[in-house]
């Protein structure tokens, strides 16, 4: 892992971590904001319903995958999975968490804050160490793959010619 990595992602994550942990010790307040959006989307998908009628729960787990991933991200374990799942959270807590700032102000400088993190994680998310995606190794696998056929059933043909001229 690089030095930049080394540092980054605990720096990143460490904001995640300190949300969810605030998330998980007070729920209620996570909840009074996230519940007006839990109805606007209880009301549009009727399979969120229960998320709308519980909105503490929905509180702990979102600070629950927060802390979890954010200490994934910061240790470089799955940093991917981490990141893509941070970026979950982070999208309806920006959301929840700007709606309930009482002042334009306030309001603009949360939603501000919370996309800038949301786009630091999608960066996170990204980030391939340098190693290639799963996506280009499996293509060039199979391209890989295609070639070394083709050679061995050159090197077959040309073999057979030379035993069925001898």
């Amino acid at each position: 892992m690089s030095l930049i990595r080394l540092i980054a992602r605990p720096l990143l994550a460490s904001s995640f971590v300190y949300a969810g942990l605030e998330r998980l010790r007070k729920p209620l307040e996570t909840s009074r904001s996230l519940e007006p959006n839990l109805r606007r989307v209880s009301s549009l998908v009727p399979q969120a319903s229960t998320a709308a009628e519980h909105p503490v729960l929905m509180a702990r787990i979102i600070g629950g995958v927060q802390v979890g991933a954010g200490i994934l991200l910061a240790l470089g374990k799955a940093p991917r999975t981490a990141a893509l799942l941070l970026v979950g959270t982070s999208a309806v807590t920006a959301v929840s968490d700007s709606a309930a700032q009482t002042g334009f102000k306030d309001r603009s400088s949360s939603l501000l804050k919370n996309l800038s993190l949301v786009g630091a994680v999608l960066l996170a998310a990204a980030d391939t160490a340098g190693k290639p995606s799963l996506a280009w190794r499996t293509q060039h696998l199979g391209k890989d793959a295609g070639r070394q056929l083709r050679k061995s059933a050159d090197e077959a043909v040309k073999t057979a010619q030379k035993v069925i001229k001898k």
